[in-house]
């Protein structure tokens, strides 16, 4: 019997073995990224994964070393829909995927049960736009926001609706969704708590994919409210901002970062006046940050051709703070750089990152804005 052997050309095999050699010296990480890429709030999603998706090119183009390996970033882009059920079918895919870290969800609603599934994985998760206070008070360990919650963002609001626009007749709606809910409740509790008489005129309730409030409008138009809240998307607020034109409602209207997008000036068309809308994002850079946060508009702009919606910089800090844990922990393993995650001072885009020790921002920072032909405008930063 005779034997046949393979015989590899000598620079063949060097090249085999280089090639080892290399793979050996490169670690790949998984980031997740999750938001509602479909349905009515798709474009506040793609803004936030285009986000993500700035900030792991700039990653693998820089050559990060995580214990002394040159890291491969991949990002694990999924889509929750808006849908809580989603967001918990995805959320186990990348626990399935053996994703590093996962950056989302978008929504309070999705973030709040998803946040249990990475929690029993280990893994860690940053919002970089749930505002629900719930989601850090359910003692998971792997859970972060790099946003301000809806006690600081509804009381904010609340306090300006009495102070600077000198309500004294408030209708407040919301979409009974978590956010949407939560962040009515609080504005409701700050409006309160600076002027005794303040009056809830009306409280009513729609859901996120409504299209028609001629009921609950009209209801409210009988009680000639000052200023008319909505917790709720933009989505929902354009086409109820044109029925109250409709209705001949000339109340201020009032509403958290789920309508402060750009976005809103289109859905509401020709319904919004100068100044009438005022709306909080619940993040925000001061004076000193400004130049930083104007490079990375223009820098998405041009990459993506179009402009930044709310999101997309909380997302791109929420990347860069995950990998810094990362390489100051020396490994990408989720038990190994969590407990840096939860120290860690990382300069962002939007500021200063730490968290508190439930994972909310520390010193997080709100920007309220106005709209003045079409265009978002800013009225002040505060903490």
């Amino acid at each position: 019997m005779q034997f046949k052997t393979k015989i590899i050309p000598l620079a063949g095999a060097i090249a085999f073995a280089l090639a080892g050699a290399a793979s050996a010296q490169e670690l790949v990480v998984k980031i997740g990224h999750v938001g509602p890429i479909s349905g009515a709030i798709a474009h506040l999603g793609k803004d936030n994964e285009n986000g993500a998706k700035m900030a792991i090119d700039e990653l693998n183009a820089k050559g990060v070393k995580i214990g002394g390996k040159t890291a491969k970033f991949e990002l694990l882009a999924e889509d929750d829909a808006g849908d809580p059920k989603q967001a918990t079918s995805v959320a186990q895919k990348l626990v399935d995927a053996k994703a590093n870290g996962v950056i989302g969800h978008l929504n309070s609603g999705c973030t709040i049960p998803a946040s249990k599934i990475y929690y029993e994985a280990g893994i860690p998760e940053i919002s970089p736009s749930s505002t629900n206070p719930k989601y850090t008070q359910q003692g998971f360990n792997t859970a972060f926001r790099v946003v301000a919650n809806d006690g600081q963002l509804g009381g904010t609001l609340g306090r300006y609706a009495v102070q600077i626009n000198k309500a004294k007749k408030i209708a407040v709606i919301d979409d009974r969704t978590a956010y949407g809910q939560g962040v009515a409740e609080e504005f409701v509790k700050g409006a309160k708590s600076k002027a005794a008489g303040v009056e809830i005129v009306a409280q009513e309730y729609t859901n996120d994919k409504a299209t028609d409030f001629n009921a609950i409008l009209t209801k409210i138009k009988s009680k000639n409210p000052d200023v008319v809240f909505f917790g709720g998307m933009d989505a929902v607020a354009g086409p109820m901002l044109r029925q109250m034109k409709q209705l001949g409602i000339h109340a201020k209207f009032m509403g958290g970062d789920g309508i402060c997008s750009e976005e809103l000036a289109t859905l509401a068309g020709d319904a919004m006046a100068d100044g009438q809308v005022v709306c909080a994002e619940a993040g925000g850079v001061e004076e000193s940050g400004k130049k930083a946060m104007d490079e990375f508009r223009a820098n998405y702009k041009k990459k993506f051709g179009i402009d930044v919606q709310i999101y997309a910089p909380y997302v791109y800090d929420s990347v860069m703070t995950m990998v810094e844990a990362m390489e100051k922990a020396g490994s990408a393993e989720p038990a190994k750089y969590l407990p840096v995650l939860a120290k860690i001072h990382h300069k962002g885009v939007t500021g200063n990152i730490a968290f508190d020790k439930k994972g909310d921002i520390l010193d997080g920072t709100l920007t309220l804005y106005t709209y003045k032909g079409g265009k978002r405008v800013l009225l002040a930063v505060t903490k």
